[in-house]
């Protein structure tokens, strides 16, 4: 599937043509009545967690509730479905994530939409590193002894996932195509019951969302190699990258707010603007601290970019791997 690329950061780069005085007056009057945030995922997870987070944080400063509602099923395509069919007016959101720029190529010939086309950027929250963990069974402390280890022994190795197409998954593939390891993928339904197995013993390798592994880690039950994203995480200190060992080596899960196509751009930039507000408020950075995040501001292009350069990404991976939806 070729994405519509520049049209997509054309979008995301606003509308500069309309006229100034009714963009002020509409972006003063909102929001008029409550907002939706819609997840894709379920209660207490961390994209629920910062949909919350930044909820309330809207809902105090611009004085109307923004409710989150979890619509989870079909690996977050009702959710997105339900924004991209919503009406371009601001009162509805979705909570994005890695898993939307992955759809778009696993789901290209189920879903009638597509992510890069149908919504619009409005503004990156936070990004999480993945952790490559082992259960401590498996004899292995650096990557690149985990590398020699795979193709001695590629035939005991599970490695679980959250869901076909999820960052845990795409991300094993991403390593195995950059290593000729092989491992066996065994999807979830969802990250904790995949860790709980990991600590059991019944899986030996995970790229698991770090708020979903850390106190496993910390409490050395799992035992972490390294983590995914291009430079080290603050929260797990002296562990290494995968890049350390595999140059170019990047995977992460990242989160941010988007709307239906077409939403006025004076909306777009208060959101932005606002939700910008919070990543620097200290509350909401030690929340994203404590579950191993970094917060990711910038404007709506910056999100647009990240949102299609992960979409091209995941779409060679997912293409190259043979990786089928469910």
């Amino acid at each position: 599937m070729k994405l519509p690329r520049r049209t997509f950061l054309h979008l995301a780069a606003g509308t500069a043509t309309l006229p100034a005085v009714s963009h002020v007056a509409r972006a003063q009057a909102y929001p008029a009545r409550p907002v939706r945030i819609i997840v894709g995922a379920a209660a207490g997870g961390t994209n629920d967690i910062f949909a919350r987070l930044i909820g309330q944080w809207l809902s105090d400063k611009l004085g109307q509730p923004y409710i989150v509602e979890d619509r989870t099923g079909a690996a977050g395509n009702i959710a997105a479905e339900a924004v991209v069919r919503a009406q371009a007016d601001g009162y509805t959101l979705h909570l994005a994530s890695t898993p939307d720029t992955v759809n778009t190529t696993l789901y290209d010939k189920i879903i009638g939409f597509s992510y890069v086309r149908d919504m619009a950027p409005v503004a990156s929250i936070v990004r999480t590193p993945l952790v490559m963990v082992v259960n401590p069974s498996v004899p292995v402390r650096t990557v690149s002894e985990f590398i020699a280890y795979a193709k001695a022994n590629s035939r005991t190795l599970n490695m679980p996932s959250a869901g076909i197409g999820s960052p845990p998954h795409v991300a094993g593939e991403l390593f195995k195509r950059m290593t000729g390891v092989n491992m066996q993928h065994v999807p979830y339904r969802g990250g904790a019951p995949a860790v709980a197995d990991m600590v059991g013993g019944q899986m030996q390798i995970m790229f698991a969302v770090m708020p979903d592994c850390i106190e496993q880690v910390r409490a050395e039950k799992l035992r972490a190699l390294a983590v995914t994203t291009a430079t080290p995480s603050e929260a797990l200190p002296g562990i290494p990258t995968v890049a350390d060992v595999l140059p170019g080596y990047e995977s992460s899960h990242w989160i941010g707010v988007t709307a239906p196509k077409n939403t006025p751009i004076d909306i777009v930039e208060k959101l932005n603007r606002e939700i910008n507000r919070a990543l620097v408020d200290p509350t909401i950075k030690a929340r994203a601290t404590e579950l191993g995040a970094s917060v990711l501001s910038g404007s709506p292009a910056d999100f647009g970019k990240i949102i299609a350069d992960e979409t091209e990404k995941w779409g060679k991976v997912i293409r190259a791997a043979n990786i089928k939806a469910e």
